[in-house]
């Protein structure tokens, strides 16, 4: 197995995660390391550890951007991506090889813990609604009240494991989207193609998670949510959602007028408009060798908006219930 580190700023945990994946049993592991600007001496060190690659990017590639990077050249029969601020428990991995060694499993995903309190889950797969948001799943809950493997709709990027050649097969991340949704588009295509995307509560990594409220970061989510649906989404699905993404963009617009980041929102519409010619190639490739249809995928979407690591805006609840009566009656035409 290959495993691909990315390391940014100061990276206080990145020798600890190095070492946990090195350390793992049942599975021989290679690390790749992607420098993407750490500012500490982490990287020096690791660079002479051996089964350890060091890659210097001449500029800060992103999550998407790096991985695709360190992923290339790779030769052995599994591929994982782990965060650098993750420590894996030393059968973690080899419980995500054996999952996602089935035929009929796209990408396993881990059972990621909170680093402080191993206690509590940080994520158990990442639910996706169909209006494209996503978050962290079963964040809060206590880890005993997630026991069993299940099919989730996305893995998490904290920690998640495919075959080498499965992500070949689906082309790896789409740099464009540099952080942010990348996870939850590539599971999307693996659930397009006909593989499913699983949960495995025995592969447990603890995550020294921190929810950034950079002003880049609302734009990186909110652009890249609709690129993943305006790319993944057949033009019937787009449609029978029009009415409702028409009003939460503009719902979003007035909450991010009195948020202070409508800056940040109308920039993501406008990346849009600009790489319109990219967003129809990309659409006409993805539509044209996808083999499921939406409308047997529609399970797999959340019609509730529940984050558990932040407050939801006010009013997510009674625009919730539209949401999920709306789609009751727009399903039915998929």
């Amino acid at each position: 197995m290959t495993a691909v580190v990315l390391a940014y700023g100061a990276e206080p945990w990145l020798r600890e995660c190095v070492a946990s994946v090195l350390g793992s049993t049942g599975v021989e592991v290679e690390v790749v390391l992607v420098d993407n600007g750490c500012s500490s001496d982490a990287m020096q060190e690791l660079s002479g550890w051996p089964q350890v690659t060091v890659l210097h990017p001449e500029s800060n590639l992103g999550f998407a951007g790096g991985v695709v990077l360190g992923a290339k050249g790779v030769t052995t029969e599994f591929l994982a991506m782990v965060n650098s601020d993750a420590v894996v428990d030393e059968g973690a991995l080899a419980a995500l090889i054996a999952e996602a060694g089935r035929d009929e499993v796209g990408i396993a995903s881990a059972c990621v813990v909170l680093g402080d309190r191993p206690d509590l889950v940080n994520s158990v797969g990442n639910p996706v609604h169909l209006l494209g948001f996503s978050w962290a799943g079963g964040f809060g809950d206590l880890v005993g009240a997630h026991p069993v493997a299940t099919d989730v709709a996305s893995a998490t990027g904290a920690c998640a494991v495919l075959r080498t050649s499965w992500w070949e097969t689906l082309g790896g991340f789409a740099e464009e989207y540099f952080a942010y949704c990348e996870d939850v588009d590539l599971s999307w295509r693996s659930w397009q193609l006909g593989r499913s995307v699983r949960y495995v509560p025995g592969a447990v990594v603890r995550h020294h998670y921190e929810f950034s409220r950079s002003p880049l970061k609302r734009y990186l989510l909110e652009r890249n949510r609709l690129i993943f649906m305006l790319t993944t989404y057949e033009r019937k699905t787009l449609l029978l959602l029009a009415p409702l993404l028409v009003a939460v963009e503009l719902g979003l617009l007035l909450v991010s007028l009195s948020g202070g980041w409508s800056r940040q929102k109308v920039s993501g519409w406008w990346w849009i408009a600009r790489h319109g010619g990219w967003m129809r190639d990309r659409r006409r490739r993805l539509q044209s060798q996808r083999i499921v249809p939406d409308r047997d995928l529609a399970h797999l979407w959340s019609t509730r908006f529940d984050p558990g690591h932040e407050a939801t805006p006010a009013g997510a609840g009674p625009v919730g219930a539209v949401v999920t009566a709306y789609w009751a009656l727009a399903r039915r035409f998929l």
